[in-house]
C-alpha cells in the first residue's frame, strides 16, 4: 500500500485520484436554475411541464356551461399550441400524460419531433357538435380540447384530414388515437363519425363502463 502512495505521490505518470465529485461549471449550474426558476414561474395545475396562466373561474352563458378553477395553457412538455387552450387542470394534466406517453413515443424522430400542437379547439360554451337540442359538449365545461395537427422542427405538417388514411403518417396518427384511449374519457378521430374527419376530439368525460374510444 505504502509502495502504491508513493508511486502517486512522485511519479509524473500518476493521475491524481479523489473522492470528490467533479463540480460543473457556475455558468452551467447558473443557467440551469435560471430555467427551472422561469418554468416554475409559468407552471400552472402544480406542474412545471404544463405552461401558461391560471383564469380561475369562467362563466358560461348557457347555465351548464362554465369552468370553476381554468387555466389557459400555451404549452405541454416543451411543445407549444397552436393557440392558448382555456381548460380545467384535470385535462391539462391528461393532455401532459398523453403528449408524454402517446403522442411523443408514436412521432418518434420523424421530422426531429414536434415542435407545436395544432389547437382546433377548447373551451366554448355550446351543444355537442353544435346540433340544436343536444346536451351541452364538454368543451362548454373546459374538459375538452380538438386537435388538428402537428408542426415537426424540420418545418413539415402532420394534419389529421390529409395524413389520417395515408402510408407514412397514418400509422404515427392511429397510434396516438389508440394511446389517448383511458388516459382520456373520450377519445373520436376521423372514423368516428362526420363532425370529427379533421381533428382529435379528447375530453376528460368519465363513463361507468370506461372509456369510449372510436
Amino acid at each position: 500500500m505504502k509502495q502504491i502512495r508513493s508511486f502517486a505521490a512522485f511519479s509524473s505518470q500518476a493521475i491524481g485520484l479523489s473522492i470528490r465529485p467533479n463540480l460543473r461549471p457556475n455558468g452551467i449550474v447558473q443557467k440551469a436554475m435560471a430555467k427551472r426558476r422561469e418554468r416554475a414561474k409559468g407552471a400552472v395545475c402544480g406542474d412545471a411541464a404544463i405552461q401558461g396562466e391560471s383564469v380561475g373561474f369562467v362563466p358560461g352563458r348557457l347555465s351548464a356551461c362554465g369552468i370553476q378553477d381554468a387555466v389557459r395553457v400555451r404549452s405541454v412538455l416543451g411543445v407549444d399550441l397552436s393557440q392558448e387552450a382555456v381548460i380545467d387542470c384535470p385535462t391539462a394534466k391528461a393532455l401532459k400524460n398523453w403528449v408524454e406517453k402517446g403522442m411523443k413515443p408514436a412521432v418518434g424522430n420523424t421530422g426531429g419531433g414536434v415542435s407545436q400542437i395544432r389547437v382546433a379547439a377548447h373551451y366554448a360554451c355550446r351543444t355537442r357538435n353544435n346540433q340544436p337540442g343536444a346536451k351541452i359538449s364538454e368543451h362548454g365545461k373546459g374538459r375538452a380540447i380538438d386537435i388538428s395537427g402537428f408542426r415537426l422542427r424540420d418545418g413539415s405538417e402532420i394534419t389529421l384530414k390529409q395524413g389520417w388514411n395515408r402510408r407514412d403518417t397514418g400509422p404515427i396518427l392511429r397510434k396516438m388515437h389508440q394511446r389517448a384511449c383511458g388516459i382520456f374519457g373520450t377519445v373520436l378521430g376521423p372514423d368516428s363519425d362526420r363532425f370529427h374527419k379533421d381533428h382529435f376530439h379528447f375530453d376528460t368525460a368519465r363513463y361507468r363502463s370506461g372509456s369510449f374510444c372510436r
